[in-house]
């Protein structure tokens, strides 16, 4: 089941979805730790004069990143993203992964994204440039086309092979769908069908047996998991154990589950320092709750505490409640 991005081998074909907000360096360790293959960052800017900002500069720390190291680059002039490549190979990114897929009006309001697809001499630009900027290999996201009238993603997939993308994602809608409806598979088994370079399913993949339908149906090289990963984590450790055996593994035990949410937790507030620490953890707990389908009032406390030694104190004694079963005060 492995494939490989130019010199990397990618031994498990579940990838961590770039999502901006969402897959930062200590989520995509934690993906990795629990059976990604390939992890992506959240989106960059290609507007290198906004990486001053306190957002830009964790999205750029890339040296304690897990291998290879795949940054993801969005905007809308040739040259800037080129320019923004090149910085983050400086910076030690190891796959250039360019963002045609987000469907966000901010970044589609800026002509990047998933709106460049309406363009297709932009996006043919776009792709040599940012190509021919760098030494590493270059990965593209894009979705099934701008509209349902406008279904190109089989047109812009051919050139991005030909000007030298070394895989491709697709997410199953056209930029009109935003998040709505199902998403169809039938364009990225098309797709699949007309490249020789590997090709990565998305969309509405929410357990293993789905990624192993979406899998067979479009004979993708790859699964990319977005949205079902937050809150759990562990969805790549059963979508490989599934793929392999097609038997459903058992879920974490509650224990499991704890030292894992307290881990990231921790790597949070390491991460980011105590004040923008405490309110990211507050966050991915609140995704950790709606998995273990928690009815307490315990979401609401915590998004209160404000010092990272409170919270960890709360998520224990919150396990510890859920392990026994008794009420909490």
């Amino acid at each position: 089941m492995a494939f490989a991005i130019g010199p990397y081998r990618v031994d498990k074909p579940v990838i961590l979805a770039p999502m901006a907000g969402v897959t930062d360096l200590p989520f995509r360790r934690l993906c990795h730790q629990q059976g990604a293959g390939l992890v992506v960052s959240e989106m960059v800017t290609s507007d290198v004069r906004l990486w001053g900002s306190n957002k830009s500069r964790h999205r750029l720390i890339h040296d304690d990143e897990v291998s290879p190291r795949s940054i993801q680059i969005a905007g809308g002039d040739p040259e800037m993203m080129a320019q923004a490549a090149q910085q983050n190979v400086e910076l030690g990114a190891q796959i250039i992964d360019i963002n045609m897929g987000c469907p966000a009006k901010k970044v589609c309001n800026k002509a990047a994204g998933s709106a460049l697809l309406k363009d297709e001499s932009l996006v043919r630009e776009i792709l040599e440039s940012v190509v021919n900027s760098v030494h590493v290999p270059v990965t593209l996201k894009i979705r099934t086309g701008w509209s349902k009238d406008q279904k190109n993603g089989l047109a812009v997939a051919k050139m991005a092979q030909d000007i030298g993308i070394q895989a491709l994602a697709i997410h199953g809608r056209t930029r009109e769908c935003k998040f709505q409806g199902h998403a169809e598979y039938d364009t990225i088994a098309e797709i699949k069908q007309h490249l020789s370079i590997p090709v990565f399913a998305n969309g509405d993949i929410t357990d293993a047996k789905s990624a192993k339908f979406v899998k067979d149906y479009t004979q993708a090289d790859g699964i990319m998991i977005g949205r079902a990963a937050q809150g759990r984590p562990w969805i790549f450790n059963e979508i490989n154990h599934y793929l392999q055996t097609n038997e459903l593994l058992a879920p974490p035990s509650l224990n499991d589950v704890q030292q894992l949410v307290t881990n990231h937790v921790k790597a949070l507030h390491e991460f980011y320092g105590d004040y923008l620490g405490v309110r990211i953890a507050r966050k991915h707990v609140g995704w950790y709750l709606q998995t273990l389908a928690d009815k307490t009032q315990f979401r609401s406390q915590f998004n209160r505490i404000d010092n990272t030694r409170e919270q960890l104190d709360q998520l224990n004694e919150f396990f510890v409640c859920h392990m026994t079963n008794e009420p909490r005060t």
